[in-house]
């Protein structure tokens, strides 16, 4: 059973889901591998309520509603002969009014969802919503890692030391060096509470920290499934080739040129050293989608198969769709896809090795958007005309040709260059 790990969104979805097919709470924990006072808690601390009422019904929600034999509450139709217990405006308007809750709100599920005798039910209901509820869960992870972790008297404290100091110009980490008796708290910590005004010095107080430039962050990347590595970590990979030395491998990758820009994906063949680049409006699955289909379609089924049996990448989110490249237009299994572990671009080094060709002529921190396929091909084109001593100083080009004939590559706009005209540097765009 997972311990000290908390719900995901996924995780929400499947309860919500479950609960409306009456499915147990048990059940679902154990489907999700928590404990059931887990799964019970989460329903009933974000389920949300709702005023839906019954198709036909008049929405009374009073204990005595049955009963109630009272007129004329509301006192501007002095002509209404009904009992108010059939009007809207009832619980309004009663000073009586005392609101009955459903029993089966105390007892799990605790909500409404699936229950039998909702469409016909007017008492206020309760129901629990993956989607509020992983907003609930957000605003309290984000509100209890917020503000400072210190009490106003050490707050006041800790000011009247350090800011006097650093108005002087000492930094803060030669102040806490020399007061070691009177806090225990870390560099960062003070530099945190001076950036968010808890103190009366400023960072323009420090001039240095005015020189420095925010921490480039890596953007969010939202992956479209995120099991996708199940079955396709490289221990399967491992398994796989063992079971089938003779496996075609194709390792597969981005070059990223201006970040939010234009980007490469490319395809580098184990056995011959020949590397594809195809260029994309944008990083995303469907970008690298297109290309596959393209692929299947200039190559042929057959061919296809035959250059594409396995695939290895990395994590990207660009490559987190791994059905839509494994799978034909009959939905048939022709191609198998394989993650590297997190962190380890080093377990598809060759691919990762064949960019530094790309990177002669294009420079990190080049943009790509002004470039068009032909161009990108023109650069494919002189790579893989380069001789390379491990492939016994033959070329990309050559070899593969020789394993799969020129067509593909002349439809792809690869072509053989003369060794006396390959151009490596980014002279060959000018």
């Amino acid at each position: 059973m997972a311990k000290n790990k908390h719900l995901t969104d996924l995780d929400r979805i499947e309860i919500e889901h479950s609960i409306r097919h009456k499915v147990s709470l048990s059940k679902i924990a154990a489907k999700l591998l928590k404990h059931h006072s887990t799964i019970s808690r989460e329903v009933m601390a974000r389920r949300v309520a709702s005023n839906k009422g019954a198709v036909g019904r008049i929405i009374n929600r009073c204990v005595m509603r049955r009963n109630c034999d009272k007129r004329q509450l509301c006192m501007d139709m002095p002509d209404c002969t009904k009992r108010c217990s059939t009007c809207t405006h009832c619980n309004s308007v009663c000073p009586d009014f005392k609101e009955e809750v459903c029993e089966k709100l105390s007892k799990p599920p605790y909500v409404c969802n699936g229950c039998a005798e909702e469409y016909k039910c007017v008492l206020r209901k309760q129901y629990y919503l993956h989607n509020p509820a992983q907003t609930n869960y957000k605003d309290i992870l984000v509100e209890s890692r917020s503000g400072a972790n210190i009490t106003e008297n050490e707050l006041l404290s800790l000011d009247s030391l350090i800011s006097p100091l650093v108005r002087a110009g000492q930094s803060v980490h030669h102040i806490l060096v020399n007061n070691p008796n009177r806090f225990d708290i870390h560099d960062k910590t003070v530099y945190r509470y001076i950036a968010g005004g808890l103190l009366k010095a400023k960072n323009g107080d420090m001039p240095r920290i005015c020189m420095l430039k925010p921490r480039s962050r890596k953007p969010v990347q939202h992956k479209i499934d995120k099991q996708c590595r199940i079955g396709r970590t490289l221990t399967d990979f491992k398994i796989c080739m063992d079971a089938v030395p003779e496996t075609r491998v194709v390792e597969m990758d981005s070059v990223i040129g201006r970040i939010g820009g234009k980007v490469l994906l490319t395809l580098m063949f184990r056995d011959c050293g020949l590397m594809l680049a195809f260029l994309r409006d944008r990083n995303d699955a469907q970008s690298v989608i297109d290309i596959f289909l393209m692929l299947r379609k200039l190559a042929g089924e057959e061919l296809f198969l035959t250059l594409f049996q396995v695939l290895l990448t990395d994590n990207g989110s660009e490559f987190s769709n791994p059905d839509a490249l494994e799978c034909d237009k009959n939905g048939l299994h022709t191609t198998r896809v394989f993650y590297c572990d997190p962190c380890a671009s080093w377990q598809k080094g060759r691919v990762e090795r064949n960019h530094e060709f790309i990177r002669f002529i294009l420079p990190k921190g080049t943009s790509f958007d002004a470039l068009t396929q032909n161009t990108v091909n023109l650069i494919m084109s002189h790579i893989n005309s380069y001789s390379r001593p491990a492939l016994n100083d033959k070329t990309p080009f050559d070899l593969f040709s020789f394993i799969y004939g020129k067509k593909i590559l002349s439809d792809l706009g690869i072509h053989k260059i003369p060794a006396n005209k390959i151009i490596l540097k980014p002279s060959l765009l000018e």
